[in-house]
């Protein structure tokens, strides 16, 4: 699980300062005394300091180098009322390693009936645009160490078998800032290869010093979300959306992740390790 947002997609570092050169000119000019019967003399003349007004650079130079800041990428109304779980600065690359899940047919209606009961009791929550099960924190990657970061997860991770791991209980999660509220699916199978996996992802977190996973992790699949703490309103009807995952017509719905793949995204980039068969 996801316990600190990031998304985003960041730019490699680079900074660009444009200064003109100013100075003075120095030119010889031929001056006529009026004299018949002397030559011209030579005089140096030298000009007033040439203007310190700068020539506007042209729009395409002025977008390869965005400011430090983007006041559009902290602004939370453009994300759904979600809050940062760390400063966004270029070069700073959210990172984090997952499972995906690809959703069955049936999954999209189930969910609709999921959000429609809670928001019936009073609980409005907006489905995932991805769903995913978390092996690691989300962590902050600076630009330059991303080729050895995953290069290190690729050695470790190549003699690692693919298995199969099942959910099939909702549970409440919240990020560590406590600013959004989770719906998640707990596994219920494939707990040991999972922990496994996370072992060894951490040892590549602690080589760079970043943040490992959860001490005793439960392993689970956010279905959707909402802004705030809103776990003890969103745990009072846990129980009546626990009777619709198992009360459908075709028995208890189990959400299945074929673990072959594991995946590390950092800000836009997308790093696949085929796990071996």
């Amino acid at each position: 699980m996801l316990v600190g947002y990031s998304s985003s997609s960041e730019e490699e570092e680079g900074e660009t300062e444009t200064t003109q050169s100013e100075g003075f000119d120095q030119k010889w000019q031929k001056e006529d005394d009026g004299s018949d019967d002397l030559p011209p003399k030579k005089k140096i003349k030298t000009d007033e300091p040439a203007s310190k007004k700068r020539l506007p650079l042209p729009g395409c130079l002025l977008t390869m180098f965005p400011d430090e800041m983007d006041p559009q990428t902290e602004d939370s109304s453009l994300h759904g009322g979600r809050v940062r779980s760390f400063k966004h600065e270029r070069g700073n690359w959210a990172t984090y390693v997952y499972f995906p899940y690809h959703p069955e047919d049936e999954f999209e209606e189930f969910l609709e009936e999921l959000l429609s009961t809670a928001r019936a009791r009073g609980v409005g929550l907006t489905p995932q645009e991805e769903f995913h099960l978390s092996l690691s924190q989300t962590v902050v990657l600076r630009h330059h160490w991303i080729q050895p970061f995953i290069q290190s997860l690729k050695e470790s991770l190549t003699h690692c078998r693919r298995f199969v791991c099942t959910a099939g209980r909702l549970k409440v999660y919240s990020n560590a800032e406590r600013t959004r509220t989770f719906l998640g699916m707990e596994v219920s199978s494939g707990n040991t290869q999972l922990l496994d996996l996370v072992h060894i992802v951490d040892k590549t977190m602690t080589e760079f010093r970043l943040e490992t996973f959860n001490e005793d992790p439960s392993f689970h699949v956010s279905l959707a979300w909402c802004v705030g703490d809103q776990m003890e309103k969103l745990k009072r009807c846990i129980q009546e959306l626990q009777t619709l995952v198992e009360r459908r017509e075709d028995g208890p719905l189990l959400l299945r992740l074929d673990c072959s793949e594991l995946r590390c995204r950092t800000g836009n980039k997308t790093f696949r390790f085929p796990l071996e068969t």
